[in-house]
C-alpha cells in the first residue's frame, strides 16, 4: 500500500460565526504591524513578512490573538498588516486600535471581493452607519483555503 504525504496546516480552522454579523468595541487593542509590497493589489511578498512576524512575537513569549491578522491596502502596490498581538513586541512596530468595527464574513474566490464589499458596505449602511476605515482578514492562506475547502474572507470596517 502507497502512503500518501500528509500536507500540514499551517493556517487554524476559521469558524466564521465568530465573526459575521458582529459588532466589536475595540479600546487599545494591541496589533503589530508590518508592510506588505503588492502588485495591483496581489500580495507578492505575504509568506517571508508573516515568518519574519512570527519569529519576533515567538522570541517575545507573545501570542497571536484569535489569529486576526488585519489588511490595509493602502495602494494597488502596497498593504499594511496588522497582527493582534497579546502583549507589546519590543522588536515590531506596535499599534494600538480602538473604536467600534463592524464584520461580516465571506466565502469564495477572491475575484468576488468588488461584490463583498459593495454588499458590506450596504449592510453597514442598513444599520445606520458609516464606514470610517476598511479592513480585510483573509483568514487562511490559498494551501489552507484549499484544505479546508473554504477560501474565507473577513471585512472589517471601523463605523460610526
Amino acid at each position: 500500500m502507497i502512503s500518501q504525504k500528509q500536507e500540514p496546516i499551517c493556517c487554524p480552522p476559521f469558524d466564521p460565526e465568530l465573526w459575521n454579523n458582529k459588532t466589536f468595541i475595540w479600546e487599545n487593542k494591541t496589533f503589530i504591524k508590518e508592510k506588505v509590497r503588492t502588485f495591483l493589489y496581489m500580495p507578492l511578498n505575504f509568506g517571508p513578512i508573516m515568518r519574519k512576524v512570527d519569529r519576533k512575537i515567538t522570541e517575545a513569549g507573545a501570542q497571536i490573538q484569535e489569529w486576526l491578522c488585519l489588511s490595509d491596502h493602502t495602494s494597488k502596490w502596497n498593504m499594511n498588516v496588522f497582527l493582534a498581538v497579546d502583549k507589546e513586541i519590543p522588536t515590531a512596530e506596535n499599534i494600538k486600535i480602538s473604536g467600534t468595527f463592524f464584520s461580516k464574513v465571506y466565502e469564495g474566490p477572491f475575484k468576488d471581493t468588488e461584490k463583498w464589499c459593495n454588499d458590506f458596505d450596504a449592510s453597514v449602511k442598513a444599520k445606520g452607519l458609516t464606514v470610517k476605515k476598511w479592513y480585510m482578514w483573509y483568514t487562511t492562506c490559498p494551501k489552507c483555503a484549499k484544505k479546508y475547502g473554504k477560501n474565507y474572507v473577513a471585512i472589517f470596517g471601523l463605523v460610526d
